[in-house]
This record gives structure tokens, C-alpha cells and sequence, in this order.
């Protein structure tokens, strides 16, 4: 099984931290919340920090690749190209391994015939228009390129998590943040965190769709304009239970059009037994989940105007104040 999530976990994320090696605090946050993020997210994810001994990747004791220096060394190469990189440079070339390329060519196999039965049209239809290469890892620039021509979105290159206010309010400016390493190859369908593939295989090949790209920018400006933590958590759930792990009623067939779920090798093949819901707004930016399994509680919209214009719609007129107004209303329902 594979699980390949951004999350509540990943909302305090950091691209990376520079270590003033006097005091050993971190860019203005003290050694103690240093310590309570790198325990809080070295479950499941891979703090970057960059000090005197260089940029290094924490991997938490029980990642696939935390005991093969080898991997733990491209980790760090990989993310150091990241955080060196500027805005209008051309984004970092990676200069990928044999068993890289088999990595993205296995789990891109084992999905290709997935996407055509469980994906909606429009993922579909941007799959091909955007026209990604199944047997070797795409280079950023590459796929920026395709999408800056189909939809205007551009990719930068994420060393590792990204903030949440910096993922969510980049896509008003068409903008994603992507990683470029790849799982440890002894999983190759699983990784405990987001690699290229689920940004590109899920993410990218979303943002190939015109109608999808323009439900994350309206996603983006929701973002933008909160000025409080709850309004921008209450926007990132919502985010989770569409972009993340939406599915959709088309054609008479439940399909997905969630990156989770698009570039799940398992879970892609589970949704349908989930406990499926209509689109709640309240219900959707207040239900706790769990991000080390498979989702048991989806929410389906009722073909693709549900997704353009209802939840489209949500995020053109989210404010901080929204979330009180509909928990409110459905309280009083």
C-alpha cells in the first residue's frame, strides 16, 4: 500500500532552517520549537536544515531510506540544489539515476491503466495534453514548460515541506511547489512523504486542466487573504478534502480527481469503499483525520460544475469570518 499525503502534519512544515551554530537557534525560532517541529514532523515527513556541515534532510528512524547513507546523500544533494535555486533562474536539472528512472517508470506503469479506470475526464484529458514521459523522471523545467502553455502555472522546487501559508498562497500567482527526490527504491509504491511523484503524477497532470488549475488559484487567493491561522487551516481542509482527496460522480461512476489519490498505487484502488459523502463545507474544514491511512471519509462533488462553481465558488468568497458563519448555519440546520 502506498500513502503519499500533505497534511494538517505538514502545515507548520519548513522548506528549511539555518542553524546559527552560537546559540543553535534557528532564523529567529528558539531551540525549543526547533525541537517540537523536528519531533512533531519527522513522523511522517523530513525537516531541512542547512548549518555549518551543509544542507541536511532528517529522516525519521523508520523512513524506507534511513539507514542507506547512499540515499540519505542524494536526499541532501537534491534539497541543497532546491534552496540554492532563485526565482528567474531555470529550475535545477537533476541528473537522475538508472534506478531513479525505474522507480518513476514502475509506479507510473502500475497507475497508467488505474487513471483510466478510476480518474476523471478532465485529469485524464490533462494527462495527455501535458503528455509526461512514463519510463524516465521528468525535469522540472520540462514539465513547468508544458504547464505555463497549458494553464499558465509554473513549478518551484521545494527542498522539502514548504510553509503553509507559502504552498497555498503561491498558487494565486499560479505557482506549485515541487520536490525532485524520489522514494527509497526497496518501496518503490510506497513513501512517507511527497516526492516528485506524487507532485507530478498527481499534481502536475492536474494542473494541466484548465478547470482544475483555476480551482487552486481561486484556492490560492483564499489563502492570500486570510489573516488568521484558523481561516488558513479551514482553507487547507477544504483544500485536503478536494485537490488532496476529492472525488467526483461522472458518468454514472464514482472517479477521483484528488492528487492522493491519482498518484496512490493502493488507495486509488480503495476510494470507492470509503464512506462517501456530500460536499459540506463545515463538515469538510472541521472533520479530523488521520494521515497514516487511507482515507474512510470521502466527499464527492456531483460532477465537475459541483467542483468549478461550488467549491470554486467557496474559495472566490472565503474570509477569515466564513468558517464561523457556516459552522453557524449548520448548527441552526
Amino acid at each position: 500500500t502506498e500513502r503519499i499525503l500533505r497534511s494538517r502534519a505538514s502545515n507548520c512544515g519548513v522548506i528549511a532552517m539555518d542553524v546559527d551554530d552560537s546559540d543553535k537557534t534557528l532564523a529567529g525560532v528558539s531551540s525549543a520549537t526547533y525541537t517540537v517541529h523536528m519531533f512533531e514532523e519527522a513522523q511522517l515527513y523530513a525537516p531541512v536544515t542547512e548549518g555549518p556541515d551543509g544542507v541536511q534532510v532528517h529522516l525519521a528512524d523508520d523512513h524506507p531510506g534511513a539507514h542507506d547513507p547512499d540515499y540519505r546523500r542524494r536526499r541532501n544533494e537534491i534539497a541543497a540544489g532546491a534552496l540554492a535555486w532563485r526565482a528567474g533562474q531555470r529550475l535545477p536539472h537533476v541528473v537522475y539515476t538508472e534506478a531513479e528512472h525505474q522507480i518513476w517508470a514502475t509506479v507510473s506503469g502500475e497507475l497508467h491503466s488505474k487513471h483510466e479506470k478510476y480518474a476523471i475526464r478532465a485529469f485524464r484529458e490533462g494527462k495527455d495534453a501535458l503528455g509526461l514521459p512514463e519510463d524516465r523522471v521528468p525535469q522540472l523545467q520540462e514539465v513547468s514548460d508544458g504547464l505555463s502553455a497549458l494553464t499558465g502555472f509554473q513549478l518551484h522546487p521545494a527542498a522539502g515541506l514548504v510553509p503553509l501559508d507559502v504552498f497555498y498562497g503561491s498558487l494565486a500567482d499560479r505557482v506549485f511547489h515541487s520536490t525532485q527526490y524520489l522514494r527509497h527504491d526497496s518501496t518503490p509504491l510506497y513513501t512517507p512523504e511527497p516526492d516528485i511523484l506524487h507532485e507530478i503524477v498527481g499534481h502536475g497532470n492536474l494542473l494541466a486542466s484548465p478547470q482544475i488549475a483555476e480551482v487552486k488559484r481561486l484556492a490560492g487567493e483564499a489563502a492570500r487573504r486570510c489573516r488568521t491561522k484558523e481561516g488558513l487551516q479551514f482553507v487547507a481542509d477544504v483544500f485536503w478534502y478536494t485537490i488532496e482527496f476529492g472525488v467526483m460522480y461522472e458518468e454514472g461512476e464514482l472517479r477521483c480527481y484528488g492528487a492522493g489519490l491519482l498518484s496512490s498505487y493502493g488507495e486509488i484502488e480503495e476510494f470507492r469503499g470509503a464512506d462517501v459523502r456530500a460536499i459540506d463545507f463545515a463538515e469538510m474544514g472541521t472533520f479530523a483525520y488521520d494521515i497514516t491511512h487511507y482515507q474512510p471519509v470521502l466527499f464527492a462533488c456531483r460532477g465537475m460544475s459541483e467542483l468549478t462553481d461550488r467549491v470554486g465558488g467557496f474559495f472566490a468568497d472565503f474570509t477569515d469570518e466564513t468558517p464561523a458563519r457556516l459552522i453557524k448555519g449548520r448548527k441552526i440546520a
